[in-house]
């Protein structure tokens, strides 16, 4: 008894050591005061989204949590109020597997919403499927939908600058290769959706990159960040013989919600970042992409190709109207 006793402390002390000797997490952060500031947190119902508006709402800031589940987005909203004591956060409901929803959410937002200072697109997703949109389920949910619901949100944006927009991307963008051509379809392979996922984020750098370049001279920056490798529900519908892999190594290795959410924090909160516009961060440091991710001309083609994707420019170039429809 006593042996087992003696190796049972010894595993507890080697997984202590693991768990928290290997993890690197970013390092605390004092809290921002925002009151005043008006925030959208997309996938706020849950992990790093929601230890994200947890902080907002702590900081005094109005946050409108976007999800696609209303038990889950009215629950988070619900318990944030009470352990904040700040009232002024909400739910909204936004499917961004769905154009038609993100119109719908930014319409209904620009309506109800007078201010938006902060943008943060979290939400993202890991998975095979098709969406109604014709679209690959990880790269509309991951890219094409932050890139629209950006895009018909800006003008507020820019009428409350100073603002911000943070991009919650990956380190997995180092293994992404766009195909322009093919654009929103699964890539070909075994490994489809796990390179889909990779493509989406290197996505999400090159969408930071050039939109800071587009908007230059307006005062709303924005920062594509990697929060590093967090224990959430991102990667759930992995295969089921991959999960027994997953689990171990997330436990070990893996940061938690709140610590993953600090880098998006930093970047939204911190003052003096605006000259890093468009840039990539992690650990809440500043850090050099992938090569991909800093071709201006291949980020300057995904814009263009992502416009007209989502029906923001007709075939030949011209501004579509169904957007502007949407907004009235």
């Amino acid at each position: 008894m006593g042996w087992a006793l003696l190796g049972a402390g010894l595993l507890m002390a080697l997984y202590t050591l693991l768990r928290y000797g290997l993890r690197r997490a970013p390092p605390p952060r004092a809290r921002a005061a925002l009151r005043g500031i008006t925030a959208i947190v997309t996938g706020g119902s849950g992990g790093i989204g929601a230890a994200t508006a947890l902080e907002l709402a702590r900081g005094g800031a109005r946050v409108v949590l976007a999800a696609r589940s209303a038990v889950r987005g009215e629950a988070t909203a619900r318990r944030i109020r009470t352990e904040t004591g700040n009232a002024e956060v909400r739910f909204m409901q936004l499917d961004l597997a769905s154009l038609r929803s993100v119109r719908a959410f930014a319409s209904t937002f620009l309506r109800q919403e007078p201010q938006l200072h902060l943008l943060i697109n979290n939400a993202g997703v890991s998975a095979g499927g098709t969406t109604e949109d014709g679209f690959s389920l990880t790269f509309q949910v991951n890219h094409l939908g932050h890139f629209l619901l950006t895009q018909l949100l800006l003008e507020r944006l820019r009428s409350c600058a100073p603002s911000r927009v943070v991009i919650v991307a990956s380190r997995a963008h180092c293994a992404g290769r766009l195909r322009l051509h093919a654009l929103g379809r699964p890539p070909p392979g075994p490994l489809s959706t796990f390179q889909d996922y990779c493509d989406s984020k290197l996505a999400n750098v090159l969408h930071a990159r050039e939109l800071a370049t587009r908007l230059q001279d307006t005062q709303v920056t924005c920062y594509a960040v990697h929060p590093g490798f967090v224990n959430t529900e991102l990667f759930r519908h992995a295969p089921l013989w991959l999960k027994p892999l997953l689990l171990p190594l997330a436990w070990l290795f893996f940061l938690d919600a709140a610590e993953g959410a600090q880098t998006s924090l930093h970047c939204a909160t911190q003052e003096g970042l605006e000259r890093f516009s468009g840039r990539y961060f992690t650990d809440c440091r500043l850090q050099e992409p992938w090569p991909a991710a800093r071709d201006d001309q291949l980020a300057r083609e995904l814009w263009d190709a992502s416009e007209r994707l989502v029906g923001l420019v007709g075939s030949e170039g011209s501004p579509s109207p169904a957007p502007a429809a949407a907004l009235q």
